[in-house]
């Protein structure tokens, strides 16, 4: 039975980031409606059963509803039976779930950091983002229906998944010689000696910035050394700056409508699985993909690597590609 899993995070986008900066603001209503048009693609190119994640504003149950009143509803769907904590936990547990139960592919409805907590549990399941969150590197804007199109051809294992997935790179950070947490996109040593909020925004406090891949046409801190190189996602090497040094001044786009100056030092190149390693002077937090999550304290020494071991990303437009050279599209159904 070709199945798909769906997460949709009822918090993306709304974090403290909205009082400081000019994001679109996506709520869960039409968070709803994108789930709607994604079951409904998948369902119409061979989704038999769909499984979602339970959340406190009752996503899964209301897409049910709207699908059964207007009679288009024709596949399953299984909300998760699970305990709610309605944080950052419900996400990573629900995708080890779906990894388990051995879904086709996992559909993330979020930003950067949704993406990152799911990709935390899965090694092996197909991942697809949908950005709905306020920093969106990782995922992208796509149509639901078409989401939902290119997650059915990857579910039916009708090809070969190196065609339509790359293994994606990740920044993996260790305190003190102990693996502590990952980062898709960036990772920002701050001085900011408080996870508070979470979200991070102050350029003041930033330290030094990791990347995995960086581009002008980014937003966010990635941006910071985008502004000076431009690293792809198949590139086998990473980067990293210094902030508030005197020694190149750039502009980045730091958060919607906020274009900034930042003085950096020259991008340093990080090669897949090398370490760079050091002991900090200051105490203070590390911000993955945007969220500050690691306390640190003076004296403790950190390091940042670089791997392949990312989630397998599936590549939208080629996965469409390959099924329409195969015919899938005119044998559906």
């Amino acid at each position: 039975m070709s199945s798909v899993g769906i997460i949709a995070n009822p918090a993306s986008g709304k974090d403290i980031r909205r009082l400081v900066s000019h994001a679109t603001v996506i709520d869960n209503n039409e968070k709803i409606n994108i789930i709607e048009r994604l079951i409904l693609g998948a369902q119409q190119c061979g989704v038999e059963k769909f499984y979602l994640m339970p959340d406190s504003y009752h996503m899964g149950y209301r897409v049910i509803d709207k699908l059964k009143t207007s009679k288009e509803l024709k596949a399953d769907i299984e909300i998760l039976n699970m305990y709610i904590y309605d944080s950052v936990e419900d996400t990573i547990n629900a995708a080890q779930m779906m990894e388990e139960m051995g879904v086709g592919c996992l559909v993330v409805l979020g930003g950067d950091g949704t993406n990152r907590a799911a990709a935390k549990s899965i090694q092996k399941t197909p991942l697809i983002g949908i950005s709905t969150g306020t920093n969106n590197v990782y995922p992208e804007m796509i149509e639901g229906t078409v989401a939902g199109m290119a997650a059915a051809v990857v579910a039916s294992r009708k090809y070969e998944s190196a065609h339509l997935v790359k293994k994606d790179k990740r920044i993996e950070i260790y305190r003190n010689g102990t693996f502590t947490d990952i980062a898709l996109i960036d990772a920002v040593v701050s001085k900011d000696v408080f996870v508070g909020a979470k979200a991070i925004w102050n350029v003041e406090d930033i330290a030094m910035v990791f990347v995995s891949k960086c581009h002008p046409a980014s937003i966010g801190f990635s941006s910071v050394v985008g502004a000076k190189t431009v690293i792809t996602e198949e590139d086998n090497f990473g980067a990293f700056v210094n902030v508030n040094v005197k020694e190149c001044n750039i502009m980045a786009p730091m958060a919607a409508g906020l274009v900034i100056p930042v003085s950096i030092s020259t991008p340093k190149k990080l090669n897949i699985d090398e370490y760079y390693e050091y002991i900090v002077s200051f105490k203070g937090t590390i911000a993955v993909d945007g969220e500050r999550e690691i306390v640190f304290q003076k004296g403790d020494r950190l390091a940042f690597r670089i791997t392949r071991n990312g989630p397998n990303h599936v590549d939208i437009k080629k996965t469409l590609e390959v099924a329409q050279q195969n015919g899938f599209f005119e044998t559906v159904g």
